[in-house]
């Protein structure tokens, strides 16, 4: 008997898919727990709408990105931290901080834990950092770090 998964169950399949499983397991366990349906033309169907609506918004998703891109591309964002007469820095810049400033400088909001940095900035100076905005987008902007 065909199935079509509502929920991942160990060792059979993930959500969405479509199994083959004997047909006293599917009266007696899935359908009673609510983990699968009967793959008939309506179940069939929804589920194919489904994954319509999901590439659909994952597609949005990735256009918002690209169009982001493109704004953060020609961004610079300055940062000013307290330093000494010769130049050297007290503290440091943190992703936190970068995004406080972003939002400050050029209204955008962009997630601190999407901001890639190895560690924080402990120098003055202009550097490129990285965002991930998508798993398939990664885009780039300068931080200058100026003293106070």
């Amino acid at each position: 008997m065909k199935v079509i998964l509502l929920e991942d169950v160990k060792a059979l399949g993930k959500k969405d898919e479509i199994v083959e499983v004997k047909e006293g397991y599917a009266r007696n366990y899935l359908f009673p727990q609510k983990l699968g349906v009967p793959a008939d033309n309506k179940n069939l169907n929804d589920v194919k709408l489904k994954k319509e609506a999901k590439a659909q918004q994952e597609a949005k998703r990735l256009a918002e990105a690209e169009e982001m891109k493109k704004k953060l591309d020609e961004v610079t964002v300055v940062c000013r931290i307290r330093a000494g007469k010769d130049g050297k820095a007290f503290g440091s810049v943190s992703t936190k901080e970068i995004a406080e400033e972003m939002k400050k400088q050029h209204e955008l909001d962009i997630d601190k834990k999407k901001i890639m940095l190895d560690e924080p900035i402990k120098a003055l100076g202009a550097y490129q950092v990285q965002v991930k905005l998508h798993p398939q987008v990664t885009a780039e902007f300068t931080v200058d770090v100026q003293g106070e």
